[in-house]
């Protein structure tokens, strides 16, 4: 018998809840043992139920296992949910309300003021939001939301600089991989030798959630920093890996050896907890005048790593840099891993 944490996948068909089957395979805390995905797929093994996308193979515990009725009964106690906004909004309330932990990757309920947007590293305190949930108190459940895939990666570039130096402005372009947008996406003759400069609702998602993240937690809600942002979202024909061009405009004049070491000193909770699936380095600088590139730096740190490069005077704000991140790795599935391994060590997980 494994002495491994039951946990179910909400999605489980889609690229997000694949990454989350992958993830989770040897995971040395939880074991996935609930599948659940569209009334297509219902009562079907799993094998034949999705269209595997990812390059390993489908793990032999779950290929065989069947996808069950997207509902709390019978599910497991802790559910990573990997859901469409429409579809989550009304079903993680559901599954909270029957006393289930739900860890989302949906954008569903991420600025809603009692519900915990959180990146370990950045802003973990921000979990004892669960406490002013309804369903917390009437079952125990409670919803934990991690930021949209372009946001997470800029957030842990800047919640260094933040904290060292103070934020009066920031600007973010990005070029964001097709794979953010899910199967089958993006249309070939729509990216292919083409840039799309529109991604629904993404600047403002960046805008909002950047601003939760590195505000501060103020009883029953979260104050946003006080910094100005500004997000400019992209489609560009790259497989994985959201790369974003950074300008902004710190309170205290640094010079760059000491920003570079604002990144390099990073080592924040979850890594001295040593969480399972915590990069060592959350923020590693690249040297190299042309990096970080999604061909060579998108796997840093097991994909759970943020990449920055290229940092340099503003002619116009203080810096400017690149960075880069993995949009399914970091930006969804690990992310919501990682909120379920913080969870699980401050006892919110039994």
């Amino acid at each position: 018998m494994s002495n491994k944490i039951p946990v179910g996948i909400l999605g489980a068909t889609g690229i997000v809840g694949q990454r989350f089957i992958q993830m989770l395979e040897r995971h040395p805390w939880f074991e996935v043992s609930w599948l659940a995905a569209s009334d297509r797929s219902e009562g079907r093994p799993y094998a034949e139920a999705a269209r595997w996308r990812l390059k390993t193979a489908i793990p032999a515990a779950v290929a065989n296992m069947k996808v069950s009725p997207a509902q709390p009964a019978g599910a497991p106690k802790i559910i990573f949910a990997a859901l469409d906004a429409a579809i989550a909004g009304e079903l993680e309330p559901r599954f909270a309300a029957a006393g289930h932990a739900v860890i989302s990757n949906s954008s569903a309920l991420r600025m809603q003021s009692d519900v915990p947007l959180v990146i370990p590293e950045v802003n973990g305190d921000h979990i004892r939001l669960i406490e002013k949930q309804p369903w917390r108190t009437q079952s125990g459940g409670y919803v934990v939301t991690n930021p949209n895939c372009s946001t997470i990666g800029l957030v842990l570039a800047l919640a260094p600089l933040h904290r060292t130096f103070g934020l009066e402005a920031v600007m973010a372009i990005t070029m964001q991989a097709v794979s953010g947008a899910g199967y089958p996406g993006v249309a070939s003759l729509d990216i292919l030798g083409n840039v799309v400069p529109y991604i629904a609702k993404e600047e403002e998602k960046m805008e909002e959630e950047t601003q939760k993240l590195l505000g501060t937690l103020n009883g029953s809600r979260v104050d946003p920093a006080p910094f100005a942002m500004s997000a400019q979202c992209n489609r560009v024909a790259v497989e994985d890996g959201h790369t974003e061009s950074i300008a902004l405009q710190l309170k205290k004049k640094a010079s760059a050896e000491e920003i570079i070491a604002a990144w390099h000193d990073f080592h924040p909770e979850p890594q001295q907890l040593r969480l399972p699936s915590a990069p060592p380095q959350p923020v590693i600088y690249l040297t190299a005048i042309d990096r970080p590139q999604p061909r060579f730096d998108v796997d840093l740190g097991a994909g759970m790593s943020t990449a920055v490069g290229r940092l340099r005077k503003c002619n116009i704000l203080d810096w400017k840099f690149t960075i880069l991140s993995h949009n399914t790795i970091r930006g969804a599935a690990g992310a919501a891993l990682l909120n379920a391994e913080l969870l699980k060590a401050k006892g919110y997980l039994a």
